[in-house]
């Protein structure tokens, strides 16, 4: 019999159209990942500015606190010179008192320091923040068109899945478990166009008999190199 190859050749470009479609949507979730991922580090850049701030603050306060023992300690050698009975003694109280008061000013020079630094790192936070900002707002937009595609492309391969279901019938069961089983060993691709006398997809050229018999589609010819289902296609 005669067979019907447009509904085969029909078969294979829906089959062709739901593989691309599935490979896609199987992409989706890694593509969220890539863009929540991006948002999560243009937020980690927030969060290591402000790591770094409350740091210099800490380092702040030790300072400050430092400063606060050592006046401290001037205050108790200052105390002491009342109870002094010696020069010596005296001179001694008073040397410390001074290295006490030198360390105090370098104490206070490195907080000075620090408070300059916090300046920098209080502009670097809201720099960005600006930018994550910035980053987040884009890469949602991103993230909406991917799930728009989505949809949309769940929703041709629902289409394309129930045309599938319509031609199917009308395929003989022998044909198609032909059909089945070469387009899952052929890598998706069970039919090949024949054209000036070759194979499209491996190239191999065609035996006249071979190419006469599938002009007269009576019967289904397989390739003798790639195994893939031939039908004659004239260049046009």
């Amino acid at each position: 019999m005669e067979i019907n190859f447009e509904l085969l050749i029909k078969l294979q470009d829906i089959d062709e159209k739901i593989k691309d479609i599935s490979q896609f949507l199987d992409s989706i979730p890694s593509q969220l990942q890539a863009i929540d991922r991006k948002i999560t580090d243009s937020a980690q850049i927030v969060a290591d500015a402000k790591d770094k701030l409350a740091r210099n603050q800490k380092k702040r306060r030790d300072l400050e606190s430092q400063v606060q023992d050592k006046k401290t300690l001037i205050d108790r050698y200052r105390k002491q010179l009342n109870d002094v009975k010696t020069n010596k003694e005296y001179t001694g109280f008073l040397k410390e008192i001074d290295d006490v008061e030198t360390e105090i000013g370098a104490l206070e020079e490195e907080i000075i320091s620090e408070m300059l630094s916090a300046d920098d790192l209080e502009a670097e936070i809201k720099t960005a923040e600006n930018k994550a900002a910035e980053i987040k707002e884009t890469y949602l937009k991103e993230r909406d068109v991917v799930l728009k595609k989505e949809s949309e492309q769940g929703k041709t391969k629902e289409q394309l899945t129930t045309e599938r279901d319509s031609i199917i019938p009308d395929i003989p069961s022998d044909q198609m478990s032909l059909y089945k089983s070469i387009f899952k060993k052929a890598s998706g691709i069970a039919l090949s166009p024949v054209t000036d006398d070759f194979c499209s997809l491996c190239q191999i050229r065609i035996r006249p008999q071979v190419l006469n018999e599938l002009i007269a589609r009576r019967e289904i010819i397989l390739c003798e190199n790639c195994g893939r289902i031939l039908y004659w296609y004239p260049k046009r």
